[in-house]
């Protein structure tokens, strides 16, 4: 009965679709307002679908400065083991290094390579294209939600975080498999776990020594949040009114960045950014931060409020939202992707 309750009452683990199904007539409301039910396509004309999903990585690193993000390539699935290693070594690419698909998300698909071995596994499985991109080793990795309406020079960031990827740490007697059991939030992915990391189970972490689980730092995957909100100032919001301009049309989103303090970071030096999320993004700030369920429904409101705002000026502007067909077939396609990548991921150590 105690575990009935704690997931009913615990509403940050439920499913995406049971957390958001009773705001989602709000939803259908700006879709009946807008008289489009791709009303969102126009928040960030230059990403494709707006960046809901589907979206390809190497379209938004190609609005970005290239020193601002961190050395990266695509290879296809396709081509020959001994031709990636080619490319890495052109690229000036060293172990460890991180990979990821080039279309996807929630960390799917992504891991840190170790070794030519290890990349070879993964390149023989992996079913679609996909990015090798330097292992960016600044201490801080950082989540900064961003937000201008095209009328306005200056913007707004509406969440700001500190992200800690999933670990456990070492006492020095257990082996990897037993705290990754006895881990709560570990145990919840325990056979993804138990594939990914199935070389080192039975090895006995030293005392004190920290194991990350998942490099990717996001909430799906175990990682913790530490809301930095009293962080935000002028001064951070300049940056990203900078970057925001530089891009041009980027609205709506996310960022996800490395750097080494947030004071750095404020001054735009020592930072480097992983990648940035269009108007799917979801502003997460509202995970493990103290927020009740019905404060991070208000969140998520007004940050809804302000998409809608956005996509209709840049459809008055003449950026139309995508037909109902091509929105459809479009998301199809993305669903069968997904699919296949989610297939593979449950399979790739």
């Amino acid at each position: 009965m105690k575990r009935i309750v704690k997931k009913i009452t615990h509403w940050e683990a439920w499913p995406f679709k049971l957390l958001y199904a009773p705001i989602a007539p709000m939803w259908l409301y700006y879709m009946l307002r807008s008289g489009s039910v791709w009303f969102f396509t126009p928040s960030n004309p230059k990403l494709t679908f707006g960046g809901m999903e589907g979206e390809p990585k190497k379209e938004m690193y190609d609005l970005l400065p290239p020193h601002l993000y961190p050395t990266t390539i695509n290879i296809l699935p396709e081509i020959h083991f001994e031709d990636v290693l080619h490319q890495i070594k052109k690229n000036n690419l060293s172990y460890p290094f991180v990979v990821k698909p080039e279309i996807g998300g929630q960390g799917i698909l992504f891991r840190k390579i170790d070794t030519a071995n290890q990349l070879m596994a993964y390149h023989e499985k992996v079913p679609v294209e996909y990015i090798v991109q330097e292992l960016v080793t600044f201490k801080m990795e950082v989540s900064v939600f961003y937000i201008r309406h095209p009328k306005s020079n200056k913007g707004k960031i509406t969440g700001f975080l500190h992200k800690i990827p999933l670990h456990i740490i070492g006492n020095g007697k257990s082996t990897l498999k037993e705290l990754i059991h006895a881990h709560p939030k570990a145990a919840k992915r325990l056979e993804d776990h138990l594939v990914k990391h199935n070389d080192s189970l039975h090895e006995i972490i030293p005392a004190d020594e920290k194991y990350i689980l998942s490099y990717a730092a996001n909430h799906n995957r175990g990682a913790h949040f530490i809301d930095l909100k009293n962080h935000i100032d002028d001064e951070l919001v300049l940056q990203f009114d900078k970057l925001s301009h530089h891009v041009n049309d980027f609205y709506y989103g996310r960022y996800d960045i490395m750097c080494t303090s947030v004071e750095d970071l404020k001054k735009g030096i020592n930072f480097s950014i992983l990648e940035y999320n269009g108007c799917g993004a979801e502003p997460n700030h509202f995970y493990d931060t103290g927020y009740t369920l019905f404060g991070a429904y208000r969140e998520i409101l007004k940050h809804w409020k302000d998409l809608y705002h956005i996509s209709k000026y840049n459809s008055q502007c003449g950026y139309r939202p995508w037909t109902f067909l091509k929105g459809y077939k479009f998301l199809n396609k993305t669903k069968k992707i997904f699919k296949e990548m989610t297939d593979a991921d449950a399979i790739i150590g």
